[in-house]
């Protein structure tokens, strides 16, 4: 499985509108082009809302 980077992130939520909740976020992914392991760990994001950008990145990512 590839993994996600930073700037695949950015690129799947350009346009994000924030704050916004994960489901937002998932579908702009999927309107984006975003891969499926990257719409998979948006999915799994244990948080269902995100204040701005840095959020996303935390939830997706974490302290790994």
């Amino acid at each position: 499985m590839a993994d996600v980077s930073p700037i695949d992130l950015q690129k799947a939520l350009k346009g994000a509108d924030y704050p916004a909740s994960r489901d937002d976020l998932v579908s702009l992914a999927r309107d984006n082009g975003a891969d499926d392991n990257l719409v998979q760990k948006l999915t799994q994001a244990g948080t269902k809302r995100f204040d701005g950008p840095n959020d996303v990145q935390k939830a997706v990512f974490g302290d790994e």
